[in-house]
């Protein structure tokens, strides 16, 4: 099985290839691409590839001719989209077409893995229920609009016989993630003021959010599961993959500065505070389950310890530096 990754070398990406390994072992060819060509920390090979370049993806489809290719590359951050709405349509929504349509043209037996988000349901999750993927797509920023809209086009192609999944993943987090995002920061904020880099103060957004949260490496075997089981799936088929807990941001914090043991105050930040923040984002991950056999394993807590660690390490190698 030939498997190509778009964005191979971010975040999602490195918990993914062992994902796709503890799937199907040595049984697997995977190849990344990165639009700067930058280096994996794995083995795997990397190729260079801008997928808002039509015939750059044309020729790279056509050359590694892949089983499925899921697709990662885009604007991981809602602020990120936001400063670049431009770049935000042209890679998620004109880059996702180039490989539907290279899909199309050469390889029409791969699957279209697309990783879209669950930030799709905007302004509908303020009816404070669980979202299933019938629910209306009412996108409230940047980085929603773009990608429901890939996931509308890539709707209206499988009707005219692409294979293709729409993965919907609500919150995940991991060690190794951006500070761009909540629990990270939080995270790194912590470590710094264990280490006397900064004063015992964490500066916050809105504490009262409730999110939908999951380890990365339950949403990367959800993604596996897809690749394993595409061939008994509708083509557009959409997944919601999210654990249906609500957990209020603040007891997330809370509990991260009980894990570290130091005395912390807590100060909001006005530029950490969106414009459009839904009180409640949970969803509902029953099809999932249903189809794919998939479950959130990592306990919660668990995760937390391993960010707050690896926020640790972080911190101290900066700080070892000349």
């Amino acid at each position: 099985m030939k498997v190509l990754v778009t964005g191979g070398t971010g975040f999602v990406g490195g918990h993914l290839i062992g994902s796709l390994r503890q799937e199907f072992g040595t049984d697997v060819d995977i190849c990344l691409t990165s639009k700067s060509g930058e280096t994996s920390l794995s083995d795997l090979p990397v190729v260079p590839l801008d997928v808002t370049d039509e015939a750059a993806v044309m020729s790279a489809i056509a050359r590694f001719r892949p089983d499925h290719i899921i697709h990662l590359a885009g604007l991981a951050a809602v602020p990120a989209a936001s400063a670049q709405a431009n770049v935000a349509w042209q890679v998620h929504v004109f880059g996702t077409l180039n490989l539907a349509n290279a899909i199309l043209r050469h390889v029409p037996e791969c699957t279209l893995v697309f990783i879209g988000s669950g930030q799709v349901y905007g302004s509908t999750a303020r009816l404070g229920l669980p979202l299933t993927e019938q629910a209306l797509l009412a996108p409230t920023n940047d980085y929603a609009v773009t990608k429901a809209a890939a996931d509308l086009a890539l709707g209206a192609m499988a009707e005219r016989g692409l294979r293709c999944v729409r993965m919907r993943p609500f919150n995940h987090t991991g060690p190794g993630q951006s500070e761009e995002f909540v629990i990270p920061s939080f995270a790194m904020q912590i470590a710094r003021i264990e280490s006397n880099q900064q004063p015992p103060v964490i500066h916050v957004g809105n504490l009262d959010a409730e999110r939908d949260f999951l380890d990365v490496r339950d949403v990367t075997t959800a993604y596996a599961c897809v690749v394993a089981r595409s061939a008994a799936l509708s083509h557009g088929m959409i997944l919601n993959i999210a654990s249906g807990v609500p957990r209020r941001v603040g007891d997330v914090l809370d509990r991260l500065i009980q894990i570290s043991g130091t005395k912390i105050a807590i100060e909001q930040d006005s530029s950490r505070l969106r414009a459009v923040d839904t009180p409640r984002f949970v969803g509902d991950a029953a099809r999932a389950r249903d189809v794919l056999g998939w479950q959130p394993r990592f306990e919660f807590d668990e995760t937390l310890r391993q960010i707050l660690e690896h926020a640790r390490k972080t911190v101290t190698a900066t700080s070892d530096k000349p």
